[in-house]
């Protein structure tokens, strides 16, 4: 798992850019349309702290509050954590429609700063228009943190490959996890989920005098999205949902998703790499570069490489470049190092990224929180064994047994989403994390929803990073008048270099940056979790 280190510490989550639940409050509640099915009573007035200074190096148009809200809303009464929330004001006063919610994908991913990172991107008739509101979702960073316990080692080999021999260490390190999460956790534990925070969104919504929200959700953020559509369904105003989960397959289908995906992104990368031999000199045909690349794995399998000082082993290296390859020049120079290294030559260090306990800790929450998983290791086993040979290059480590396997029955049912809320889904693809299938059974969840496609788009995510000027065009035009396409729609993507013109560098991930600054894109503030988790 390959996630930010970052502190999560309420001052430091403040004072560094990072980079939603039930109706309330009084008259602004009561004059508010009701919510969908599934949805308690309404909690008691909960009131937001006035708007402050974020502290540090933050500008002077971001704004810092805290938000109590219920820990389990179907106790509105009872015991309340701390959300915590920015503001940049809409820019234009007389234009300003509402608010503009976001969240950066995880799950587990701050969202704090996520507007800040945004607002160098974000077109300027969105920014007039609405007031960017981020936050942490519950459990994470500066909202009331969740721990595990979990140490550097735990946070590493939570997706590793199967092994026969290993098998059995493996479960009694996911059954180790599952206990001290629950022990840490406590009573918190069973309330970091997706519906949960979904319900967050809501009392943020009203604690802002908002009748209805807008949203634009990266990666597992459309999933939350959906959920907020689903339980409060005449509440959502304009949402955007850029590189789809598919609810039907929450959480360990759209984990063994990477795996099928990864496999057809792996051989377009060799065919890629293979037309640019004279450049890279991997290999003149695609069997040759991916001979040159399994050769790789399996020696690193032997005798671990030294990448720069850090030891990486075959599963670290299929990890890494299943990041890269839908970025093929970074993967194909990645692979030029990774031969340097194997052939005993010095090569610069690789970025590496695991993530903080706290991290560890909401993530797996929300994925044992959120639908149930198997609970005989024995599916796991036969799983691996299985998609080891189907998808060779992540298969084994995205079917072998995973915390929730001993985890807690979730606190309530996964959410089904079936309703004809509008929304406008952005998808590559090529997306490696989102495949573009999940974003085609979001599409038929959502049935009113419209779905952009990004033709040859690849990478993660679509919104105002560069990838597609037509997919732009049509999110911006939806967010600032409210107009969907009249039906599915198919873009081109911006053209990419032919290849890489700059030289090999250390610098090696198409998200290098371990400490995402304001000036972060949406991809490097969330970078390198697959929803994007193992994020972003």
């Amino acid at each position: 798992m390959l996630l930010r280190r970052r502190a999560t510490s309420k001052t430091a989550a403040l004072g560094v850019a990072a980079v939603l639940t039930f109706t309330l409050l009084g008259t602004t509640a009561a004059a508010t349309p009701a919510a969908g099915p599934g949805s308690p009573v309404a909690a008691p007035p909960s009131p937001l702290s006035a708007w402050r200074s974020c502290g540090g190096d933050t500008p002077a148009t971001v704004e810092c509050a805290t938000l109590k809200v219920p820990l389990d809303h179907r106790e509105p009464r009872g015991r309340k954590i701390d959300l915590s929330l920015s503001r940049i004001k809409a820019a234009d006063p007389a234009a300003r429609r509402g608010v503009l919610l976001f969240n950066p994908g995880g799950p587990s991913t701050s969202g704090l700063f996520y507007p800040l990172a945004l607002s160098g991107l974000l077109p300027q008739s969105v920014k007039d228009r609405y007031d960017l509101i981020g936050f942490d979702p519950r459990g994470v960073g500066a909202s009331t943190p969740l721990a595990c316990g979990t140490t550097t080692a735990d946070e590493r080999r939570t997706y590793r490959p199967y092994k026969d021999a290993t098998f059995a260490e493996d479960v009694a390190w996911a059954r180790d996890i599952a206990e001290r999460c629950r022990r840490l956790g406590g009573e918190t534990l069973p309330h970091i989920s997706t519906r949960d925070t979904a319900r967050d969104m809501d009392v943020i919504r009203a604690a802002l005098g908002e009748r209805k929200i807008s949203y634009f959700g990266l990666s597992y953020g459309t999933y939350l999205g959906s959920v907020y559509t689903q339980l409060f369904p005449r509440r959502a105003d304009r949402f955007v949902l850029d590189s789809a989960v598919d609810p039907g397959r929450v959480w360990r289908g759209m984990a063994r998703s990477w795996a099928e995906q990864a496999e057809t992104t792996f051989d377009r990368w060799t065919e890629w790499t293979a037309r640019n031999a004279a450049r890279y000199g991997l290999g003149d045909t695609p069997a040759e570069v991916e001979r040159l690349f399994w050769d790789i794995v399996a020696r690193a399998d032997r005798e671990p490489l030294d990448l720069g000082g850090t030891r990486f082993d075959g599963a670290a290296i299929r990890e890494y470049i299943r990041w890269e390859i839908s970025h093929p020049p970074v993967a194909a120079r990645t692979l030029g190092l990774l031969r340097d290294a194997a052939e005993g030559r010095p090569v610069p260090a690789f970025p590496t990224f695991v993530p903080t306990d706290n991290e560890l800790a909401s993530y797996l929450a929300i994925m044992c929180g959120d639908a149930s998983w198997p609970t005989d290791p024995a599916v796991y086993r036969a799983d691996s064994r299985r998609d080891s040979v189907r998808y060779p290059l992540y298969g084994d480590s995205v079917s072998n047994i995973f915390p929730c396997a001993y985890g807690d029955r979730p606190a309530e049912a996964a959410t089904k989403v079936d309703n004809k809320v509008p929304a406008l889904i952005v998808q590559n693809e090529w997306d490696p994390q989102t495949p573009l299938a999940a974003a085609l059974g979001l599409r038929r969840a959502l049935k009113a929803s419209r779905l952009v496609t990004v033709d040859e788009g690849q990478g993660h995510g679509v919104y105002a990073l560069g990838i597609s000027a037509c997919a732009d065009a049509l999110a911006t035009t939806y967010l600032t008048t409210g107009r969907l396409p009249s039906r599915d729609v198919t873009c081109a993507a911006n053209q990419p270099p032919a290849a890489d013109p700059r030289p090999a560098s250390p610098n090696l991930n198409p998200n290098p940056n371990p400490n995402p600054s304001p000036n972060s894109t949406p991809a490097q503030a969330s970078a390198r979790l697959p929803f994007p988790f193992p994020g972003r």
